[in-house]
C-alpha cells in the first residue's frame, strides 16, 4: 500500500520543482530504499504526459569499487552516463540508503579518486542547468538509517520528512513553496549590494567578501525541502576562523570538531576532534578544495533539529553554513573544485552577522523584517 505522503511528495516534485511537461524526459534516480518514491514519481511523471524511467543503484557496488578497483577504474565514467546527461530534461535524484555509512571505513585517496571522476558527471550536470537545458531536483525518502541516524522512530521521521515538505497533509504544498520563493527572493535581494559579511560566534570571527556576487533563493526548484539564501564568496578574501558544532557528513564519513583557519581565502590551518585524516584527505583533493565555493543563511524555522542528514541540517533555521570547493558560475563564482562540501555553522543562541559593520542577523534571525 502506497504512502499518500510519497505520492503528494512526488507530485510537487514532478508539478513545482521540475515542471515536468508532457514529451520531456524524466529519469528518476534512487538506491533500493528509495524505491516507493521512485515509484510515485514515475506515476506523477506519466499523469504529466512525460516519458519517464528509474535507474536503481546497488549500494553496495561503490564499497566494492573503492576495496577492490584499480585506479583506472576508479577514475572510469561510463560513457553511456555522459550521452544520458546530456539528453535528458530532468532527474530527480532520491537520496535514501540503507546504510549512511557504508564508506565509513573507506581509505580516504581512494575515496578521493572516486570523488573527483563521479565530479565530472555532476559539472556537466550543472552547466546544462545553468544554462536552462535541464530540471534537477533530490530529496529523500525516509528509511530506517536515516530515522536511526537522526535519533528517531521511523513513523517520527516521516512525520519529520514529510512536515518539512510541507506534504504531511493534504493541501496546497505548491501555494506554500511559492510564498517560500516570494520571501527568500526578497531576503535575497536585501543581500545584494553588500560587499562584506562578518560571521561572529563561538569560536568563529570570518570575514567573506561576497562584493558583486549575485545571491539566490534556494526555494523547492534543486531540493525539497529547501529554505536558505546562498551565493559564491570570491575566492580570494576569505580571512579568519570558524568553527562548527554539529558534526560534518560527507561520503558516509562523520568528522566532528572542526575548526577552519582562512587567510587570502584558502584554508591554512584544520583540525578535528575526529575524522581529522579524512578532513585533510578532502582538503588536498585539488587546488580549490581549500576555498569557499558558498556562503548561506539557513532559513527554514520548520527544520528545528540537527538530524544528521545535510539536505536538512544546512537549512536549519538560524543556521548558516559554508561550503569548500566548487562555487556557482550562474552567481559569479570561479571556483573549480572535484568538492563541494557542506558544513553548518549553528549561529541560533550566540550568533551574529555583520554586513558591511552593520549588525543584520542576531541569535539565528535577521533583524530587519
Amino acid at each position: 500500500m502506497s504512502d499518500p505522503r510519497a505520492a503528494r511528495l512526488a507530485e510537487l516534485i514532478v508539478g513545482y520543482s521540475l515542471e515536468l511537461q508532457p514529451g520531456k524526459v524524466l529519469r528518476v534516480d534512487a538506491a533500493e530504499p528509495g524505491i516507493p518514491l521512485a515509484v510515485e514519481l514515475y506515476r506523477a511523471a506519466l499523469r504529466a504526459g512525460a516519458h519517464a524511467y528509474v535507474e536503481v543503484e546497488l549500494e553496495r557496488l561503490n564499497e566494492l569499487l573503492i576495496k577492490e578497483g584499480s585506479g583506472d577504474q576508479l577514475d572510469f565514467v561510463p560513457p553511456a552516463a555522459e550521452i544520458e546527461v546530456d539528453r535528458l530534461d530532468a532527474i530527480a535524484t532520491i537520496w535514501s540508503e540503507g546504510n549512511t555509512r557504508a564508506l565509513g571505513e573507506a581509505p580516504p585517496e581512494r575515496q578521493q579518486r572516486l570523488m573527483a571522476a563521479e565530479r565530472k558527471l555532476i559539472t556537466r550536470r550543472w552547466g546544462r542547468i545553468a544554462k536552462g537545458e535541464l530540471r534537477w531536483c533530490g530529496a529523500l525518502f525516509p528509511s530506517q538509517a536515516h530515522a536511526q541516524d537522526a535519533g528517531m522512530s521511523l513513523a517520527e521521521y516521516e512525520r519529520f520528512v514529510y512536515r518539512a515538505c510541507h506534504v504531511e497533509e493534504d493541501g496546497d504544498a505548491v501555494g506554500h513553496w511559492q510564498a517560500t520563493r516570494d520571501e527568500l527572493a526578497r531576503r535575497a535581494e536585501q543581500l545584494r549590494d553588500v560587499r562584506e559579511l562578518r560571521i561572529v560566534g563561538p569560536d568563529t570571527d570570518l570575514r567573506v567578501a561576497v562584493e558583486g556576487r549575485s545571491w539566490d533563493a534556494a526555494d523547492g526548484r534543486y531540493n525539497l525541502p529547501d529554505g536558505e539564501v546562498y551565493t559564491s564568496p570570491l575566492e580570494g578574501e576569505t580571512e579568519g576562523e570558524i568553527a562548527f558544532a554539529f558534526p560534518a557528513l560527507f561520503q558516509g564519513r562523520e568528522i566532528d570538531g572542526i575548526r577552519l583557519r582562512f587567510e587570502e581565502g584558502r584554508v591554512v590551518d584544520a583540525e578535528a576532534r575526529s575524522g581529522g585524516d579524512f578532513l585533510d584527505a578532502v582538503l588536498d583533493l585539488d587546488e580549490g578544495a581549500r576555498r569557499l565555493g558558498e556562503v548561506a543563511f539557513g532559513l527554514n524555522y520548520e527544520i528545528d533539529r540537527f538530524t544528521n542528514n545535510t539536505l536538512f541540517d544546512e537549512k536549519i533555521g538560524g543556521t548558516m553554513h559554508v561550503a569548500l570547493g566548487a562555487s556557482f558560475k550562474e552567481l559569479g563564482g570561479t571556483n573549480d573544485s572535484a568538492l563541494h562540501w557542506d558544513m553548518v555553522c549553528d549561529l541560533r543562541e550566540d550568533g551574529e552577522v555583520f554586513a558591511d559593520d552593520e549588525l543584520i542577523w542576531k541569535a539565528g534571525r535577521f533583524i530587519a523584517a
